[in-house]
């Protein structure tokens, strides 16, 4: 049979057969009926209820623009996944062009350059570290660690924080400290257990028992913005050198910038034996995840050649995620990212610390870099403190939504909770915000907080109209 050559091939699709900006154009109205009827009405219900469906068309660095056109400014990156803004030109450009390459991809009998030089540039920012292994997500790089850290050390026990968020498949949900996504999906994997977050005492008493593999934490939590204390990590570190466990350093939102270091670890001149990646190393694009480890780790797992695929993923390593983390890190290095997410971090934190001076509602400021926390608690007044009483006795955590909606509507700020139940707005904006975009979030934060404190007022009236929906939802 004659090889057919490539001018010989035919599709059965010619590119202008299919158009998707039309088909976008032909269907953006139906977006949020689209949703209820095939998705999660829930989370179109939600957008309604605290006025947020006003059907985003377009994104362009640290900004959103809605279908009247809009800006607003984006002070969740898609929980920092957009860290180097959205549509950044030069990821953009390197995917078209891996694309236009017409590169084989994915041949699994074989391997990449992209993807060796991806390695590369990461464990240079972590010099410490010798090998990488890539995933598609930060869940499967917590799956990763999992497996890696018990196949290394021959033990089955895990152990995370009280708190902690470490992804939503069953061995990183075995690894949540979260209750509001553990319910009703047990049994977990055994061998995990709970310690309280900044307890080095409690960390000892069960590391001492030898059994524990891994010990995994995020140096700043997600949910909440909470900070482990100045002696923790290091602390944390030490007990695992001393008990055999691998300290493993779940980066997945806090690295590749956010808190003004490459590494929040950094923060406290810690060495961890593994460090997980994801979000922000996809450039808002195409998923990944990674693993950075010690080469003894790697080499335990894939220790003879009937076992070089003892653990992967299908899609790990494919040419368009490996060419968004090139870009990304190209981004970060050249626009002196991290620098900028320290500086204007720094200043955000100083300008938030004195709201606890001025505002008897907020209770402290919690963050490093542009990982910020924005905590608030019981007034003293008694007026502001009955107010507060009522709403919160519908629902803990109601509060936050009279910050969150009408820096939303009134000033064009997308922020939100930090987690189920709580008190705290988190500030997670893309590490590109310039000192402009610093000056609107304080004058947008200063003229709600301020409208908070006036009892009667418009925001106490969203309040009440706040807690009838809720109490509404829940009859």
């Amino acid at each position: 049979m004659n090889e057919l050559m490539p001018q010989e091939i035919t599709r059965g699709a010619s590119p202008e057969s299919f158009d998707i900006a039309r088909l976008l154009k032909a269907r953006e109205a139906e977006r949020y009926d689209l949703h209820s009827r095939y998705l999660n009405d829930r989370m179109v219900q939600a957008l309604r209820t605290i006025g947020f469906d006003v059907a985003f068309q377009r994104g362009s660095g640290q900004y959103l623009f809605d279908r009247a056109g809009s800006r607003y400014l984006d002070l969740l990156s898609g929980w920092g996944v957009f860290a180097v803004g959205r549509n950044h030109p030069t990821i953009r450009l390197a995917l078209q062009r891996v694309l236009e390459a017409d590169l084989p991809n994915l041949v699994q009998m074989d391997v990449t350059a992209l993807s060796g030089v991806l390695a590369e540039r990461l464990l240079e920012f972590v010099p410490y570290l010798d090998k990488a292994f890539f995933a598609n997500s930060g869940t499967e790089a917590v799956e990763a660690a999992i497996k890696f850290a018990r196949g290394f050390t021959g033990r089955q026990n895990i152990v995370y924080c009280s708190h902690a968020f470490h992804g939503l498949s069953y061995g990183a949900l075995s690894l949540n400290g979260d209750p509001t996504f553990r319910d009703g999906f047990g049994d977990f994997l055994p061998g995990c257990f709970e310690v309280p977050f900044n307890d080095l005492a409690a960390l000892e008493q069960v590391l001492s028992r030898r059994e524990v593999a891994a010990f995994i934490i995020e140096p700043i939590q997600g949910k909440g913005v909470n900070v482990a204390d100045e002696g923790y990590i290091r602390g944390a570190r030490e007990l695992c050198s001393r008990y055999g466990t691998l300290f493993v350093a779940d980066e997945i939102q806090t690295g590749l910038g956010r808190t003004g270091r490459f590494l929040a670890i950094e923060h406290w001149d810690v060495e961890p034996d593994m460090v997980l990646l994801a979000k922000a190393l996809s450039g808002g694009h195409v998923p990944i995840g990674a693993v950075l480890m010690r080469k003894k780790i790697f080499e335990a797992i894939f220790n003879r050649m009937d076992r070089m695929a003892v653990h992967g993923s299908t899609f790990a390593k494919n040419d368009l995620a490996m060419a968004a983390g090139l870009a990304t890190l190209e981004v970060i290095k050249a626009e002196r990212l991290v620098e900028n997410a320290a500086r204007k971090g720094q200043r955000l934190f100083d300008f938030f610390s004195a709201f606890a001076e001025r505002y008897e509602l907020v209770k402290t400021v919690r963050g490093k870099g542009l990982m910020i926390g924005l905590e608030f608690g019981p007034p003293r007044s008694f007026k502001l403190k009955t107010a507060w009483s009522v709403l919160e006795s519908v629902r803990t955590g109601l509060f936050c939504q009279l910050i969150v909606i009408p820096l939303f509507k009134d000033h064009k700020v997308v922020t939100q909770v930090a987690a189920n139940a709580s008190h705290t707005i988190k500030l997670l904006p893309a590490l590109t915000i310039t000192d402009a975009d610093c000056t609107w979030i304080e004058r947008a934060f200063d003229s709600v907080v301020a409208e908070a404190h006036r009892v009667p007022g418009a925001v106490w009236s969203l309040g009440k109209t706040l807690a009838e929906n809720v109490l509404r939802s829940n009859r």
